[in-house]
């Protein structure tokens, strides 16, 4: 940890995105400034449009440097296209965030700017817990993995590296370029050729077709955004879950679509059924610590999942 930092009484932590007054950290975060005694209890959210220019986050990233009260930022749906936009900004970049080419966490040391890409390890962390280590072995399972953003990449890199993988992982998205990204993070980390295939999915019908390739006891995932930024579904309702499957969608908030769907089907289908909120927790610890530079223990992240879950 650094010396402590004084940014005034008027200092504030940011939040990037696309709808930020519906996550519950606004409401969430005060009470864990309160039991970290961190500096702050204000979070600003800020709401960019998807797919904005580029012009836009370099004026963000710009406020959060020169701005004397801002202690940095979360980002979410944006992460990806701050990278491109400002990352010529930052001091230092964390191997992950050049790795993957992501910005999902903006902090401060001193006059430095500190970029770093949390997903990676934020995807493992929220996995492990619901996951056995040794699932896909021990059911010869495969792993769908529907979106390519930050999230997707990094789940399907962790799964690839994983000493327990899939017998094959298959990663979705509407257009090649995401997949291309998404191979290139892949083909560093030295994952096996083949062992994952690169798909894109125009409509659901095409999607429902690869939910039926797939064997029992496989990984569904909704790394789409869609049943929170956007609506809808990636699946039909005609579409139908793997036998014995692990469906999780990285929402926890929003229309859940996907997770509606899943639901449906868990008796009948006999399907374990995860939400996105563990994944939220940990994403959000995991960018408190950084900005705060306060040590962030599993017992640590445990008690604030308690306090969230109280607010929920």
């Amino acid at each position: 940890m650094g010396r402590k930092v004084n940014r005034g009484p008027d200092s504030y932590l940011g939040f990037i995105g696309v709808s930020t007054s519906e996550s519950s950290i606004m409401t969430v975060f005060p009470q864990w400034a309160e039991a970290l005694g961190l500096p702050t209890r204000r979070l600003i959210g800020l709401d960019l449009l998807l797919d904005s220019p580029a012009e836009v986050y370099r004026e963000v990233v710009a406020t959060i440097r020169d701005d004397p009260r801002h202690w940095g930022a979360l980002v979410t749906t944006h992460k990806i296209a701050v990278y491109a936009a400002a990352s010529d900004f930052f001091d230092s970049l964390d191997e992950p965030a050049t790795t993957f080419g992501e910005i999902s966490c903006i902090a401060k040391r001193g006059n430095r700017l500190l970029g770093s890409a949390k997903d990676p390890v934020t995807v493992r962390l929220a996995l492990e817990e619901f996951l056995p280590d040794d699932h896909f072995r021990r059911n010869a399972a495969a792993a769908l993995v529907l979106g390519s953003g930050g999230a997707g990449t990094a789940l399907t890199h962790q799964l690839g590296v994983r000493d327990d993988r899939p017998e094959r992982i298959v990663c979705t998205s509407l257009s090649a370029e995401p997949l291309e990204h998404a191979r290139t993070v892949h083909e560093r980390a030295g994952i096996p050729d083949g062992l994952i295939s690169y798909v894109v999915t125009t409509d659901s019908e095409e999607v429902d077709r690869l939910l039926e390739s797939l064997p029992p006891s496989s990984l569904v995932v909704n790394a789409t955004g869609m049943g929170k930024d956007r609506p809808d579904s990636p699946i039909s309702n005609d579409a139908l879950f793997p036998d014995q499957g692990v469906v999780w969608d990285f929402n926890y908030r929003g229309a859940l679509d996907f997770l509606a769907q899943a639901r449906r089907q868990q008796t009948e289908r006999r399907l374990q059924v995860e939400d996105g909120w563990r994944y939220f927790i940990h994403g959000w610890s995991q960018a408190v610590a950084e900005v705060f530079d306060i040590p962030m223990p599993p017992a640590k992240v445990d008690e604030l999942g308690r306090i969230a879950a109280r607010l929920r």
